[in-house]
């Protein structure tokens, strides 16, 4: 079956939280998160006069953002540079021509998900754990998503559907952890979330909740009283996985939600994507490793790209990474080192790298 490209993506919205009339350009600082979502940018045009971004051909961008829309929410862009088309973040969320052109390394489903999804909504690939399929929107579109032509629109389940999930979990004691993911899976409402959280928590052999989101980055507003109400009545130990690929993503707001999670004893570690031309360079990794712990986030992995089709311009050669993360062992402590990984479709697990010993007289 083809896969079939995401669209335009939804979110839960309260009609009551969201005023009457025009929308104003920039949210109020204390706006709702769904209302930041709804008011985030999806026109190219908009973009680069917000950004006061040199003369650009904006129909290469919006042929490039056709099956995979434009979406940056307003905390995101408040951090970018104006005037810069090199600003990393900028350049993670910027569709580009080179996203129309078929490459043929390249692939629609790269790790081969569809292989592994026993009903819908669960992804069950490693042995201990299990990954559901949360929702299927995010609140930002990155460019270089695995899982920019996933079908979402099969694995998006109500309530009532959520109940064969459940079961699957709970038909196999083997299953510790519990993955939530997406899409986002915080970009789905707190009543939801609850319900579904507290369920997965009576199932006696899972151990952990592990939630995979960019939210707490993008908006850090989600991370409000009413998500950490829901966080604080779980039983289990819940593990909170943020995807931030360059300090420059971490501001004072970011810090504050980081904090509010902290306040609770969830766990947190960050996964990055290793991307030519954002992140590539030694400086950049000290930096976010710095940056991320100096705020309470752990280095946990450091993925090469995954393979997929429109991402190829951001690929980065696995020797060069491998060197890259070797001379990052050289600057700084190991427990602010990422493991460099690769997915590979039918491998156990995820396959790290094997690096190159730095010299004694290069490490300090």
């Amino acid at each position: 079956m083809l896969i079939i490209a995401r669209t335009e993506p939804s979110v839960d919205l309260e009609p009551t939280n969201l005023p009457a009339g025009p929308q104003p350009a920039t949210p109020e600082p204390q706006a709702h998160w769904q209302q930041i979502l709804a008011q985030s940018i999806r026109d190219a045009h908009v973009l680069c006069q917000r950004l006061q971004l040199p003369a650009i051909d904006t129909a290469h961008i919006q042929a490039a953002s056709r099956d995979f829309p434009l979406l940056v929410p307003e905390p995101f862009l408040q951090r970018m540079h104006v005037g810069r088309l090199d600003d990393p973040l900028l350049l993670q969320v910027l569709p580009q021509i080179q996203e129309i052109n078929t490459q043929p390394q390249m692939q629609l489903d790269p790790l081969q998900e569809r292989e592994y999804t026993p009903v819908a909504g669960i992804i069950h690939k490693y042995r201990g754990r299990v990954l559901l399929i949360t929702q299927g929107a995010c609140a930002i579109n990155c460019r270089y998503c695995f899982r920019r032509h996933f079908p979402y629109q099969e694995h998006t389940l109500s309530r009532a559907q959520w109940q064969a999930s459940l079961q699957y979990i709970e038909e196999r004691p083997d299953i510790h952890e519990v993955i939530l993911s997406g899409g986002d899976p915080l970009a789905t409402s707190d009543a939801r979330l609850a319900y579904l959280t507290q369920a997965i928590a009576k199932i006696p052999h899972v151990k952990r909740l592990r939630i995979h989101t960019r939210l707490p980055v993008v908006i850090p507003q989600r991370i409000d009283a009413a998500c950490l109400a829901w966080l604080a009545d779980l039983p289990i130990q819940v593990v909170m996985v943020l995807h931030i690929n360059h300090a420059q993503e971490i501001d004072a707001q970011v810090q504050a939600a980081v904090a509010r999670l902290r306040a609770l004893g969830v766990s947190l570690l960050n996964q990055s994507v290793l991307l030519a031309g954002i992140n590539d360079s030694l400086q950049a990794q000290i930096d976010l490793s710095e940056a991320l712990f100096a705020c309470g986030i752990l280095p946990y992995y450091l993925h090469t790209l995954d393979p997929v089709q429109g991402a190829a311009h951001f690929d980065y050669p696995d020797e060069q990474a491998q060197i890259l993360v070797s001379e990052l062992l050289a600057h700084l402590p190991g427990f602010l080192v990422p493991r460099l990984v690769r997915e590979i479709p039918e491998r156990a697990s995820k396959t790290p790298l094997v690096l190159t010993s730095p010299s004694l007289s290069e490490c300090t």
